[in-house]
């Protein structure tokens, strides 16, 4: 297939830098233009980011001059790692003037008319773009991802529901400092420190997994009665958010049942193979002391989420999940879904 044009929209934050990594060498999409604020742009783009990650620049990437964020830039579809203060405006007028946005912000996600995707979740969720686009007379759409946190905590959840059904799910969250970017946290507050809270980051879990977990029927979509609760925290950790979950299913089940219903698990991504999609979405890990950032957060190129220490009887369980937060987390997840919305034809 012909590469489809691509802009990565806040290319020199953290998240934008992993956009970058990952879209230099891919299949289907081509980077045509950078963008990032005025003090970056009409620079190389080499030298106007301060690159973080422990890789180097892609050398095909490193010469493109940043632009200012402006729909004028190439190409029809746009990833969007810009903060959510200035993305709501700025999304939109990028669909407004045709583009396809796979946003990481959370300025959208809530919408009703705005599909919230995590492919292997809810990939018919994507019959929202057509309600979208008739409701705001745009020619272009957005398309977003959920917050870090929900992406690690929800894919985990789906075989669960399916299989035995949810009730009630409550989460306690160790997250990486990378979450809030490169200097998100000073390093006077973090070290030798848990911060027990994080800005919008439990409201987001709770509603987030419920929109995510329901159906669209008609063009509607209709919440799950399940209870979400969360409490989220901060750790000195890099990379990797772990999660420790509670549920209470409406079936009666046993640990290795559940396990089986994870270990089983395939969604859209991996039957149609797409080019991101790990080849386990879920990996449970046996040994009770998995999974560790350090050691589990790269599985599948970053993009699966394991899950440990799962035990329980009836119908309450606990486990243990985590997934690589700016991967999974964000940027591979926003590619996942261009992906998704490529193999079922909303981008051409």
């Amino acid at each position: 297939m012909k590469q489809i044009d691509t802009a990565v929209l806040g290319a020199t934050g953290m998240v934008g830098q992993r956009f970058v990594k990952i879209l230099a060498n891919h299949p289907w999409f081509n980077i045509k233009a950078l963008t990032a604020s005025k003090r970056s742009s009409g620079k190389e783009y080499k030298k106007g980011v301060n690159w973080v990650l422990d890789t180097e620049i892609p050398k095909s990437i490193e010469n493109i001059e940043i632009q200012k964020t402006h729909p004028k830039v190439d190409g029809d579809l746009a990833f969007s790692a810009l903060p959510s203060n200035i993305a709501d405006s700025v999304e939109e007028n990028f669909a407004k003037k045709g583009f396809a946005v796979a946003s990481n912000a959370s300025s959208h996600r809530m919408e009703s008319d705005v599909p919230l995707v995590i492919p292997e979740v809810n990939p018919s969720h994507l019959e929202l773009i057509e309600k979208q686009k008739q409701n705001r007379e745009w020619s272009g759409y957005v398309v977003t991802n959920p917050n870090c946190s929900t992406i690690i905590l929800t894919l985990p959840l789906k075989p669960i529901q399916e299989k035995m059904g949810l009730s009630s799910v409550k989460v306690v969250t160790l997250q990486a400092v990378s979450g809030a970017g490169y200097s998100g946290v000073p390093s006077m507050a973090i070290i030798d420190n848990a911060i027990p809270y994080i800005s919008s980051e439990e409201i987001k879990m709770e509603k987030e997994s419920k929109k995510l977990l329901g159906k669209v029927d008609n063009g509607e979509l209709n919440l799950p009665d399940i209870d979400v609760s969360a409490q989220c925290n901060r750790i000195p950790v890099t990379d990797g958010h772990m999660e420790s979950v509670w549920i209470e299913t409406e079936e009666e089940t046993s640990p290795n049942e559940i396990k089986k219903a994870l270990e089983g698990f395939m969604g859209e991504p991996q039957k149609k193979d797409l080019p991101s999609a790990p080849k386990k979405p879920i990996i449970v890990k046996e040994s009770e002391d998995r999974p560790q950032p350090r050691l589990d957060k790269d599985l599948g190129d970053g993009m699966s989420v394991s899950v440990g220490r799962i035990r329980g009887s009836n119908k309450e369980f606990k486990l243990t999940i985590l997934g690589h937060n700016t991967i999974r987390g964000a940027a591979g997840a926003s590619i996942l879904n261009a992906e998704l919305m490529t193999q079922k034809g909303y981008l051409k």
